[in-house]
């Protein structure tokens, strides 16, 4: 350990360095929390943005297998656009393009409502 002026002295009964151990596993244990969210989010958020894409798929009439390959292109579209807009927007797009008689805000509330069920799907491990 070092001391004032730059010394170095040897630790008291290993005091310093328990608790140094003691910051460090809580700084440790903090990060992973964090990470083991942000996981848990970036899951739920693709979870979600699937669940909108086969929403949006059924509402426009697809058939069941064209409804997966739309699900992977909302999906994909947060990547290539680059967030939670773009997926919305897209969707929202896709439905008026097809005729569906649908609003901005109805989109935002399946989203916000998949977002929820979503979330408890990643926290419980559905």
């Amino acid at each position: 350990m070092i001391g004032a002026g730059g010394r170095a002295i040897a630790p008291r009964e290993g005091k310093a360095f328990s608790v140094m151990t003691t910051f460090d596993d809580r700084e440790r244990g903090f990060e992973s929390k964090f990470a083991k969210e942000q996981d848990s989010e970036f899951r739920a958020v693709a979870r979600r943005n699937r669940m909108l894409g086969l929403w949006g798929g059924e509402l426009m009439g697809l058939e069941k297998a064209h409804l997966e390959d739309y699900a992977k292109a909302v999906v994909k579209s947060e990547v290539d656009r680059h967030g939670e807009e773009a997926v919305l927007r897209k969707v929202f797009e896709d439905l008026k393009g097809a005729g569906v008689q649908v609003s901005e805000a109805d989109v935002n509330m399946k989203a916000a409502e998949l977002m929820a069920l979503a979330r408890e799907q990643i926290r419980t491990g559905a």
